[in-house]
């Protein structure tokens, strides 16, 4: 494996990270009060985005990251509609 490469893991392990305490404080709380609806379906939408970009390349580090992600941000993004 090329450090390139453990650069890209690195980086796809913090950006998932990033998501789990906000998506632990919806599934715990139910509260998406404060959250915007706008700022997550853009958000949603270029996970999608770098998702197909990644497949397209074949740019494991980057459909990983970006779909985990995707399933976060839209699990959010859901529950805000929701509400």
């Amino acid at each position: 494996m090329d450090f390139a490469l453990v650069i890209g893991y690195l980086a796809s392990l913090c950006s998932v990270t990033s998501f789990i305490p906000q998506v632990w404080k919806v599934v715990k709380t139910g509260d998406t009060a404060a959250i915007s609806a706008r700022m997550y379906a853009l958000t949603v939408t270029g996970f999608a985005l770098w998702s197909a970009f990644g497949m397209m390349r074949g740019e494991w580090p980057i459909i990983l990251t970006n779909t985990i992600c995707f399933c976060l941000s839209g699990f959010i993004l859901l529950k805000k509609l929701r509400r």
